[in-house]
């Protein structure tokens, strides 16, 4: 339904779906609210009610040149540089707001896990056109001042930001590495693996329907970040492995002769390379006089930009051949782990994999490379072109959390989604795609791939807690799950999973991937909102789905059907579907005769929207031996009572 008339019609809907007839006694579904802020922006043509972008769509454009220096020693990350924002909206902005993440580990933080105090970020430099700006603050802020509350500083500008002109801030900055054992959020270091992550003053988001997001970093969230262009210079000692998000513009000057001829057989093979042993770690790299060397990097609209450090790493590396992507048609694929992970002997194996069969299922991968580095977290964690991975895995596993982390580089690195509000829209469409690539690896067709059913249910983690207390709707800000509770991995991860699975089978595999992919594409290196995705599918699919959407993401209502009866004669098999919870779907039932046929009917949705609790469906005349109805491909969270055998009327 177009959105103009889901806002216009949402009360007298809801009304009607709370106070049913007589003759029923099931609530609707009720229609999916717009907030006003979004519908504006339909009004203002930069979104339309068709789920794409309006003619009238804008992002700012960021630029930062940056350079950083890790020092192991006192795990020190100490930065200066500038960065820009370039006003694009049509409004001019009297101030800008920057992201300090790391100081959610400064003293007095609000946080929402345990994590280590190190001071969080010192600011010693922050000037706008030569005037600098850190000793002028004092207070609420003036035009020429800023103030920081937390994870969050607002810079005034001296005279509003017009549209089409840009300010550049000049920074310098510096602040302490968490260390996994005092406790820290999906980067840090051990004192032998340097992660850094949320290294750097970052523009917060400044969209068309919110405007500046101004949201905290509380540890459990993750982040909406702006595309922007990178140019960092990373120092480091000269023993230390780097990877980087974006490409290293000075191998000459930072790699040995022997790395760099390894590195150009594995990007031309199809075997992989070990380019660094166990027995070369510290040896890979270039001498330096001060023992420190410099590695630059560029990277070109990425929406953030990590880096890692190591002398104690192997490196393998490997190509994925991407039509369309990488470079040429190339993407480096790079392993760096430490000795006696064996599972990570597969890394570079499970990575190829995972980026060819994401480039065919959605679009190609569009970067130079994909990094997989091994350490310091208990899951996984992605970046642009990078992702961070514990370390203690068996096969299956490794694979699963390499798959899931670059499935996150088409969302959230490309389809820019606002992940801190609708963590749903990335975990839950990663974790879909996750499911499908388990499946197409482990599929049986070599001794070390056993068939892995990748969709069952007892996989599914929506099945333990769907109907129970514990459950909350996948619609909630990151930060407002409960502590301490699956809640949040339910909802976010899982749910969102086993919706799309449901949709791929109420539509068929290849209308839904059909609007799956033009969703993907249409958003791509944008930022869209869930009513995008909403009206994206309802366009493609040519179906309003308000049913669908309404019970599994704004409630948690279930599914729950069972064969009632099941009536065997002459003039044919009349069987009796109940639905006996909240959240409808259309039912296919199958009947398998004495002689191993089969044959399906389907109750279609709108018997259940239109208030029934029973439905029947009539199958031709014979001898039926078993009636069965979907579970898994509905959501049903009780699957007991969806077969009915011959044996049972006896």
């Amino acid at each position: 339904m177009p959105l103009s008339i889901r806002s216009g019609l949402l009360v007298a809907l809801a009304l009607l779906a709370g106070t049913a007839s007589a003759q029923d006694d099931r609530p609707r579904p009720y229609p999916v609210f717009t907030p006003p802020a979004f519908q504006r922006a339909i009004e203002n043509g930069t979104r339309t009610a068709e789920g794409r972008p309006g003619d009238a769509y804008w992002q700012n454009y960021t630029a930062y040149d940056l350079d950083v220096t890790l020092v192991p020693e006192t795990r020190t990350v100490s930065g200066s540089g500038t960065m820009t924002l370039t006003n694009r909206s049509a409004d001019a902005l009297p101030f800008v707001v920057v992201k300090l993440r790391q100081n959610v580990h400064a003293h007095g933080a609000l946080r929402n896990r345990p994590a280590e105090v190190t001071g969080g970020v010192t600011l010693s430099r922050l000037a706008i056109g030569g005037t600098d700006l850190t000793e002028q603050a004092d207070g609420r802020p003036s035009p020429g001042q800023y103030q920081i509350n937390g994870t969050v500083m607002y810079v005034v500008l001296p005279e509003p930001l017009a549209p089409g002109a840009s300010v550049t801030l000049d920074v310098a900055w510096s602040y302490a590495l968490a260390t996994v054992d005092g406790g820290t959020f999906r980067e840090g270091t051990d004192d032998e693996v340097y992660y850094v992550g949320y290294w750097y003053p970052q523009f917060a988001v400044h969209d068309d329907v919110v405007g500046w997001h101004t949201d905290p970093y509380l540890g459990n969230g993750e982040h909406y970040m702006p595309f922007a262009d990178y140019r960092v210079s990373i120092t480091a000692p000269e023993s230390f492995l780097l990877s980087a998000t974006g490409a290293l513009l000075n191998p000459e000057a930072v790699y040995t002769e022997r790395t760099r001829q390894r590195l150009a057989e594995a990007m031309r093979s199809d075997e992989i390379v070990h380019v660094v042993t166990e027995d070369e770690r510290g040896t890979a790299t270039a001498d330096a006089p001060d023992d420190l060397l410099t590695w630059e990097f560029e990277a070109q609209n990425v929406r953030d930009f990590a880096f890692a450090g190591s002398d104690a790493y192997v490196w393998d590396a490997t190509r994925a051949l991407v039509p369309g992507g990488g470079v040429d048609g190339v993407v480096g694929i790079h392993a760096y782990h430490r000795p006696g992970t064996a599972a990570w002997n597969r890394s570079a194996e499970f990575s190829r994999f995972s980026i060819e069969h994401l480039s065919e299922s959605h679009w190609a991968y569009p970067w130079p490379h994909m990094t997989a580095v091994e350490g310091i977290i208990g899951g996984g964690m992605e970046y642009p072109m990078m992702t961070l991975i514990g370390g203690n895995r068996n096969d299956q596993s490794l694979f699963s959390v390499t798959y899931h982390e670059i499935a996150h580089m088409w969302y959230p690195m490309m389809v820019a989604q606002d992940e801190k509000s609708y963590t749903w829209m990335d975990e839950g469409l990663t974790s879909f795609n996750t499911n499908e690539g388990m499946a197409a690896f482990f599929d049986g067709s070599a001794e070390d791939r056993p068939k892995v059913e990748a969709w069952d249910r007892n996989r599914q983690y929506h099945y333990f807690i769907a109907g129970s207390g514990a459950a909350v709707e996948p619609m909630r800000h990151s930060d407002r799950y409960p502590l301490g509770s699956p809640a949040r991995t339910v909802a976010s991860y899982s749910t969102p999973a086993v919706l799309l699975h449901a949709m791929e089978d109420i539509h068929g595999e290849e209308a839904f991937w059909e609007a799956y992919r033009e969703y993907g594409r249409t958003w791509s290196f944008k930022h869209p909102y869930p009513y995008d995705l909403f009206n994206s599918f309802e366009a493609s699919l040519g179906e309003d789905l308000d049913w669908l959407w309404t019970p599994t993401l704004f409630e948690t209502w279930t599914v729950d059907v069972a064969i009632a009866d099941v009536q065997l004669a002459d003039a044919g098999v009349v069987v009796t579907v109940e639905d006996k919870a909240l959240a409808p779907m259309p039912v296919r039932v199958t009947a398998t005769y004495a002689d191993g046929t089969t044959a399906v009917e389907t109750i279609p949705v709108q018997t259940w929207l239109d208030g029934a609790r029973t439905a029947t469906v009539r199958f031709a005349p014979g001898d039926v031996q078993r009636v069965e109805l979907p579970a898994d491909t509905i959501l049903d969270v009780d699957p007991t009572n969806n077969v009915w055998t011959a044996s049972d009327a006896e």
